[in-house]
């Protein structure tokens, strides 16, 4: 796959800050990214989902109509894909970085309470964290070489991640 601008995966466990940290990758990558929030596309397309999981208050996807649909786009190049789900399951040629960002049980525990989550989301999601689900997930699928984890619990380590990452970008050569 020959691209001109690199494609990268940052994923972590709801509230680890991966929208906003990818929000501002894209805003300070100089145009050579562009950001796609994976829930929100599913949940503005129906052919990406088959309903919700109303039980774990989640979009049940349709894993090869997502690959589908965001096929052209990764080998056009230039794509901060931001998700939480179906990390094993993209090709591995799509990315040349995989992030995951961590944060740390408490600050998980309250940015979801702040968001609204039920108690059992927000358990679950603090037990995923503590269990290192997303991060195993990203170790078993991806080479070493391209995963890279950030700590993402304050203001200043989300600067210093969307610093990192956009410097990443603007030194990164196909």
């Amino acid at each position: 796959m020959s691209r001109s601008r690199p494609n990268i995966l940052m994923t972590g466990t709801p509230g680890c800050g991966k929208t906003t940290t990818a929000q501002l990758v894209e805003q300070y990558s100089e145009g050579l990214i562009r950001h796609i929030e994976l829930s929100k596309m599913v949940r503005e397309n129906e052919g990406l989902h088959e309903g919700r999981d109303e039980e774990n208050d989640c979009w049940i996807l349709n894993d090869d109509a997502v690959v589908d649909e965001l096929e052209e786009r990764m080998s056009e190049g230039g794509v901060l894909l931001d998700t939480h789900s179906l990390i094993d399951y993209f090709p591995e040629r799509w990315f040349d970085l995989v992030v995951v960002l961590r944060t740390d049980n408490t600050v998980l525990y309250d940015r979801l309470a702040e968001r609204g989550y039920a108690d059992g989301k927000v358990q679950e999601n603090v037990q995923c964290e503590i269990m290192e689900v997303v991060l195993e997930e990203a170790r078993e699928s991806y080479q070493s070489e391209r995963l890279v984890v950030l700590v993402s619990d304050t203001a200043n380590q989300l600067d210093q991640n969307v610093e990192q990452v956009a410097q990443w970008i603007r030194e990164w050569k196909p």
